[in-house]
């Protein structure tokens, strides 16, 4: 009997055993599959419900501005490849346009949520960022002037010349390992296609549709193949935070239908069509209004930089005038600095340190205050100098007459000081105004930032610059004859 019994259990456990092998590990798959279902930057875009893309719009066809319905939007193959995955993870799409060399920097400071922007997956950046599945690849050729082409047919024919490409690219990468040639790293193509254009350069490094985009509109350039080997192929993928693996692995899922279903193929046609879409009408009405539109952001930047400069500079200025030590040392280190770093670098530690301190500011505000900082340190320089010219004489009179010391300076100093601080002032507001094309790298639609959109949607890289020098003499020269008027009234 109690052998019976042994034999029993030992055939339920084993029953149990079974069932636990075909149930519950399955129930263990699955939960690890939804562990993985999921990872911070995924979530982060849910919860916004919109998909953050950061790309660099001058880099036809791939992404480029154009016209629809008589408004401006940025087109091309990598922005439909946005679109579908925007769709894959059911939220809208917001496109940041933006210097390729910040590209990297905003997507690691939570500015951008991916980059989709013909991004190569070079070693260094798979270091700092996951890369999703190759949706692109594209072999490396060379533009140059169609006259050039028969004596620039090789490698070695560009020994001692200098040789283009577009900075933190593979393309700046395969122009260094030319034996011998001198390279030249720009961040927008339409300003090494002109420098091309006038013979400052010999050659420019391109993926064989970039080129193929220029060479069609510019008959004076031709498209060739040096000898660049297989290694330098170009192979575009989609650029995530480090540590994503649920949002790669959605992306990937885009990208392999689209590539094996022919959809990737018709949008590359279409964005071919889109390139020529402007054709008929003239240069103003397709590209006016990016000029108005640049115009009126330089200036509103430029009056919101001068409030902030006149405001903070005037406190820095104080500070530098008082006899508080540690008020006087902070003035005088914070002008130092300020003068002492170019405004780029500046722009840049605004927008991604804004970011860092859980501030998110727009481009428009990041760039509105760095020039504001910027323009503080040397308006505080401009009205020190003011108030010292004020003869010492007039404080000595008013505290006579029962001033206090602050009241002193506020009625009888800095009036007397404006007619001298005005013309320096004068001066500083038009320098804003031209400084602030610096402010474009973030992504600022300014003056000069939409000069480059144009240059890359007309694949003219002079003429918009001739429209935007005129542009910037009109308002410089206006201002400054304005201000001439205000100094005339003033002495009266």
């Amino acid at each position: 009997m109690l052998k019976h019994t042994k034999k029993n259990w030992a055939t339920v456990l084993a029953l149990l055993t079974l069932f636990c092998s075909f149930v519950l590990a399955p129930l263990g798959a699955t939960a690890n599959v939804q562990a993985d279902s999921t990872d911070p930057a995924l979530e982060k875009i849910q919860k916004q419900g919109k998909l953050v893309v950061g790309l660099s719009a001058d880099y036809a066809p791939y992404e480029f501005h154009t016209q629809e319905n008589g408004k401006d939007k940025i087109v091309g193959f990598d922005v439909s490849l946005a679109e579908a995955i925007a769709k894959k993870l059911g939220v809208k799409l917001e496109v940041k346009d933006m210097g390729m060399d910040a590209l990297l920097g905003a997507m690691k400071t939570g500015k951008i949520d991916m980059i989709v922007s013909g991004y190569s997956a070079t070693e260094d950046r798979k270091a700092q960022v996951d890369f999703s599945n190759v949706y692109l690849k594209a072999p490396q050729t060379m533009l140059v002037l169609k006259k050039n082409a028969n004596k620039l047919n090789s490698l070695s024919a560009f020994d001692g010349k200098k040789v283009g490409a577009q900075t933190q690219t593979i393309q700046e990468d395969v122009a260094k390992s030319i034996d011998g040639a001198s390279v030249v790293s720009l961040q927008k193509y339409p300003n090494l296609i002109s420098q091309l254009s006038q013979g400052l350069l010999s050659g420019v490094v391109a993926e064989k549709p970039i080129a193929d985009a220029y060479a069609e509109q510019n008959k004076d350039l031709k498209v060739i193949n040096p000898g660049f080997s297989d290694d330098t192929t170009g192979a575009s993928a989609v650029a995530m935070p480090k540590n994503s693996p649920a949002l790669q692995a959605k992306v990937n899922d885009v990208i392999n239908q689209v590539t094996t279903d022919g959809t990737f193929s018709g949008w590359q046609k279409k964005a071919n069509k889109a390139m020529l879409s402007g054709e008929g009408k003239s240069y103003w009405d397709k590209y006016g209004h990016y000029f108005l539109s640049g115009t009126f952001i330089t200036l509103a930047l430029a009056v919101l930089a001068v409030l902030i400069g006149t405001t903070l500079g005037t406190v820095f200025a104080l500070m530098k005038l008082s006899s508080v030590f540690l008020l006087k040392a902070i003035g005088n280190i914070y002008v130092e600095y300020v003068r002492g770093t170019p405004l780029l670098v500046q722009a840049f530690m605004v927008f991604f340190g804004a970011q860092a301190l859980g501030l998110n500011l727009s481009a428009f505000a990041s760039g509105a205050l760095a020039m504001g900082l910027n323009s503080a340190a040397y308006v505080a320089e401009i009205i020190r100098s003011g108030i010292e010219s004020v003869p010492n004489g007039q404080m000595e009179a008013a505290r006579s007459l029962g001033f206090t010391k602050n009241r002193s300076m506020r009625l009888i100093i800095l009036p007397q000081a404006v007619r001298t601080i005005l013309p320096a002032l004068g001066n500083e507001f038009v320098n804003v105004i031209k400084e602030g094309s610096v402010i474009s790298v973030i992504g600022v639609g300014e003056l000069m930032y939409e000069t480059s959109v144009v240059q890359g949607a007309s694949f003219e890289p002079f003429i918009p610059l001739m429209i935007t020098s005129l542009i910037y003499f009109v308002l410089t020269f206006s201002i400054s004859r304005a201000l001439g008027f205000v100094e005339r009234k003033m002495k009266r």
